[in-house]
């Protein structure tokens, strides 16, 4: 349920600015929510859904410098290295030295990481369908893409 601020927001029919400002609040209200709760789960097996997400593309495009994680998943350059210290400590990646370029590191997950990796699939499919199981299958394609075009859209500087 959207907190009174982005209700009232939302009611208000007359004003566009406003209805722009309370679905974009509403949009990150279910975003902020769905990742606690995720995380909330996760916490037991040492990662949250950044590192779930970096070990989900090690999996799927294999040893990957930071960079092209960086390019793959749009987070920023510092929160980059914070999230895969973060996975390296805990045992899950570790970087070794990039043949093509030795001053360049490879990321590459661990069996430990591996183990980790599924036990986070089983907790978020237990998650995605307390989350999403209520939706019907079109209704979440649907959701699916509305949010990709709304990226899209986002992404070539609809604000300009």
């Amino acid at each position: 349920m959207p907190d009174d601020l982005v209700a009232r927001i939302l009611a208000e029919d007359g004003d566009a600015a406003l209805r722009h400002v309370g679905l974009g609040m509403l949009l990150a209200t279910a975003h902020n929510q769905s990742r606690d709760v995720m995380n909330d789960e996760l916490r037991p097996l040492d990662v949250d859904v950044r590192g779930l997400s970096m070990l989900l593309a090690l999996e799927l495009y294999g040893p990957s410098s930071q960079r092209r994680l960086i390019d793959l998943s749009g987070i920023d350059k510092s929160t980059m290295v914070r999230i895969i210290d973060e996975l390296e400590d805990g045992g899950l990646v570790r970087r070794e030295r990039a043949p093509q370029d030795r001053r360049a590191y490879s990321i590459t997950l661990t069996p430990a990481g591996e183990r980790t990796l599924a036990g986070a699939r089983r907790v978020a499919a237990d998650v995605g369908d307390r989350l999403f199981g209520w939706l019907r299958q079109d209704d979440r394609a649907t959701l699916v893409t509305l949010l990709t075009r709304l990226a899209e859209h986002a992404d070539r500087g609809a604000a300009k």
